[in-house]
């Protein structure tokens, strides 16, 4: 019955999104690979990435205003003199965006954060990453805590080594182990992956956040699939997750043998993103524009091409360096002029939670 009423809620309030801004142009490409530090290990990976693919297809038809208690007035007018009361804004694509307002992930027994300074992402990012690692907490609570790698930057943004990462719905988590040993070396763990654990770490992601995509090394995703079996989890369900072609909930991603990658939707921080996209110009702290670097480019002849300094460039994007990487996508802050080129994303619908049939039955009475 409840389940209904949310379901007949959310068609009501359904509303087109906001035309696109003049000067919009179509998102390029989204990256493929996704290279960052190995959560275990320091080294770099590479994971299938793309916010134009969704493991699971939206049910809900048109798309929700997540946004709704905003007019376009008062919006405009919090941006220019009250941003910080918008919450978090998540501009633009994983691969190719950036972060307003972001929320970080605090210190809790129930988590690690191997780097604090990057455990920065959207609001509801941090909100279903302490979900699920409350979750696991509770079940074991005399369990080592999880460890988060990475979710992002303060401000978002290009993160070396990272391609993804970037408009704060991603983040890094490490598998639990047998005996809490993390074993030496970069070869295949799946003999010390603790299933238990993990399981229910992965479990919880699924069935308590709105998590978009998992992506872990195939064998990791046997284990964890044959865990489930035996520990009584439906065939039915566990065919969703994991054995479900491109619809599958637990992607395979090369190298992610001791952690794994979650994105989330972010709806109302993506809104955000969206319908603030053509004001991004009104604010001089926020003129920025996106550039995917080319064969040849250095950043003195980008920084000619949108008459700023390289410095500037440098700053925006977290660089000590001024080396760069094909396709490798920049954020420049436009110094001169406004900004009316930031790619927009399709509007996002948040679909149904894949819940096993017992739990989807409790929450339809």
């Amino acid at each position: 019955m409840i389940l209904s009423i949310i379901l007949a809620l959310r068609l009501v309030l359904a509303a087109p999104l906001s035309a696109a801004p003049p000067g919009f142009f179509p998102p390029e490409p989204a990256a493929t690979d996704d290279s960052y530090d190995d959560a275990d290990q320091g080294g770099e990976d590479s994971e299938s990435e793309s916010d134009n693919a969704t493991a699971v297809d939206p049910i809900f038809g048109p798309s929700l205003r997540y946004t709704g208690d905003l007019s376009d007035a008062e919006l405009a007018r919090k941006w220019r003199d009250d941003l910080h009361s918008l919450g978090s804004v998540s501009i633009g694509f994983a691969e190719q965006g950036r972060l307003i307002n972001a929320a970080q992930l605090p210190d809790d027994p129930a988590w690690i954060r191997q780097r604090s300074d990057l455990a920065w992402g959207a609001q509801e990012t941090v909100e279903s990453l302490a979900t699920s690692f409350r979750a696991v907490h509770t079940q074991f609570p005399d369990s080592v805590p999880a460890r988060l790698s990475h979710i992002g930057a303060k401000d978002g943004g290009y993160l070396r080594p990272h391609k993804s990462h970037q408009s704060g719905r991603a983040a890094d988590i490490a598998f639990f182990y047998k005996k809490d040993v993390v074993p030496g070396g970069r070869g295949r763990r799946d003999r010390f992956i603790d299933p238990v654990r993990s399981w229910a770490l992965v479990r919880a992601l699924i069935t308590q956040t709105d998590v978009q995509v998992i992506l872990m090394d195939r064998g990791i995703q046997d284990v964890l699939r044959n865990y489930a079996l035996e520990a009584g989890e439906d065939r039915a369900w566990l065919g969703r997750i994991f054995r479900n072609g491109k619809a599958s909930l637990v992607q395979h991603a090369r190298k992610h043998r001791d952690h794994f990658h979650a994105r989330f939707f972010a709806p109302r921080s993506q809104e955000l993103g969206r319908r603030l996209a053509p004001l991004l110009a009104e604010r001089a702290d926020q003129n920025v524009v996106v550039h995917r670097v080319k064969r040849g480019q250095t950043l003195g002849a980008i920084a000619h091409v949108y008459a700023t300094s390289v410095s500037a460039i440098l700053k925006a994007n977290h660089l000590h360096k001024t080396f760069l990487s094909l396709d490798q996508r920049l954020q420049i802050p436009l110094l001169h002029k406004p900004c009316n080129r930031w790619p927009i994303p399709p509007a996002v619908v948040v679909p149904a939670r894949c819940l096993p049939p017992s739990e989807s039955a409790t929450a339809a009475l």
